[in-house]
């Protein structure tokens, strides 16, 4: 991932065909280690093609990946019988934490910046 992100770094500074040298002067300049075989492969990948259609590629494939809070949904399910006497029991220390919240804005030592 840190390949990428040098090689879109290159590319946003101007550079639109970036080599293996760039990239290392860009991952070395951030302390990072490079490794020569990831920058090889992605240079081979990457080689005469455009990022914006690259990146719009990219965009088209993460569309179709379902995303959101299915992991959740399965969890809260898995925990059995229980799991309506639980539900409560999690909303009570939300409050809790909301309550601890406000004291905590509350002392403003008597004097509030809009006063």
């Amino acid at each position: 991932m840190k390949v990428v992100a040098a090689y879109l770094l290159a590319v946003l500074g101007g550079n639109s065909c970036p080599s293996a040298d760039d990239l290392k002067g860009i991952l070395g300049s951030v302390g990072a280690e490079a490794d020569d075989g990831m920058i090889h492969l992605l240079l081979s990948e990457v080689k005469g093609k455009d990022i914006t259609e690259l990146i719009a590629a990219g965009r088209e494939k993460l569309a179709s990946v379902p995303s959101g809070g299915g992991g959740a949904i399965a969890v809260s399910a898995g925990a059995g019988g229980g799991g309506a006497a639980a539900a409560p029991a999690a909303a009570e220390p939300k409050k809790e934490e909301k309550v601890e919240e406000k004291e905590e804005s509350d002392d403003d030592m008597g004097f509030s910046l809009f006063d």
